[in-house]
């Protein structure tokens, strides 16, 4: 779907806050739980059923039965559509494969939340409320807007990020700080954000978004400030072996701040069945890392 469909949608969402479906309380634990980003399938999704590919209301099925996760953190360019029946359907065949939607990553590139401009600026976060409220809908609990490419003026970004918590908690959303665009080269640029936004804002550390000069600093900086990972691994060798950086390494960061989960595998493969196999192995993983962390 394009950001066109977000913002003809978000003039109809009165209509889901009216129904009550919007702001749902959430008391759900996730800790332990491992699940799957939809961003790692995107080469293999299509909106309708074909040879070789995925449907995206077919995904939590084979996350039940293929690899035993219930955990979806789903991004809107992964979304068929944002029309209501479309959004129903995928709600109903998580909750029948026992999966959780967890959480919208709205990646709407031209939405400048940090811009000098307040006209822009405000442009910017009526385009991404119309996201928000198609997370409620699907009965997420969290929400990732994009902080932008370019360094934000903390001010002005802060600013949205503040109006953005207040519209997301009257729908049952906690808005999440990930590192991403220019935190990529910042340690401290999600707890920034955080610190001078709005305390109900959380981090959503991802262990590959980063520059290798920042990855293991920036990430014990957002781990204690954590609702979510995305626990995105690259190229695997034999055992499940990582050159790109340590895995390990990054789940004990996580692990010694006193994250304990949901970790939201990411992980990209050619071969869908390839894919899933190593998404398992990934999985196996992270299973081990824990049981050997809670015998300490």
């Amino acid at each position: 779907m394009n950001r066109r469909e977000f913002l003809r949608f978000s003039a109809g969402a009165a209509a889901v806050a009216s129904r009550g479906r919007a702001a749902e309380a959430h008391p759900l634990s996730l800790a332990g739980e491992i699940g799957i980003t939809t961003g790692s399938f995107m080469r293999h999704l299509s909106p309708e059923r074909a040879p070789g590919k995925l449907r995206l209301l077919d995904l939590p099925r084979i996350m039940r039965d293929e690899l035993g996760m219930k955990v979806i953190d789903l991004m809107t360019a992964t979304l068929v559509s944002l029309e209501p029946a479309y959004l129903d359907r995928l709600r109903s065949a998580a909750a029948d494969a026992g999966c959780v939607l967890t959480n919208l990553k709205i990646n709407f590139a031209q939405a400048d939340l940090g811009a000098n401009d307040p006209a822009t600026r405000a442009r910017a976060v009526v385009e991404v409320k119309g996201a928000f409220d198609a997370a409620a809908r699907l009965g997420a609990r969290w929400v990732r807007p994009l902080p932008g490419t370019k360094r934000a003026d903390l001010p002005a970004i802060a600013a949205s990020y503040r109006e953005l918590a207040d519209y997301g908690a009257a729908r049952g959303l906690t808005v999440l700080v990930e590192n991403i665009g220019w935190m990529k080269e910042d340690a401290d640029g999600v707890p920034d954000l955080i610190r001078a936004s709005d305390p109900r804002i959380r981090a959503q550390p991802d262990t590959g978004n980063w520059a290798d000069a920042t990855r293991y600093t920036g990430l014990a900086q957002a781990f204690p400030l954590a609702a979510s990972c995305d626990f995105k691994a690259f190229e695997l060798g034999p055992a499940g072996s990582h050159a790109a950086y340590d895995l390990r390494r990054c789940f004990q960061i996580g692990w010694d701040a006193g994250f304990r989960g949901p970790w939201a595998i990411e992980h990209f493969h050619a071969d869908l069945a390839q894919l899933l196999r190593q998404m398992g192995t990934i999985r196996d993983l992270l299973l081990r890392w824990t049981r050997e962390q809670a015998a300490r």
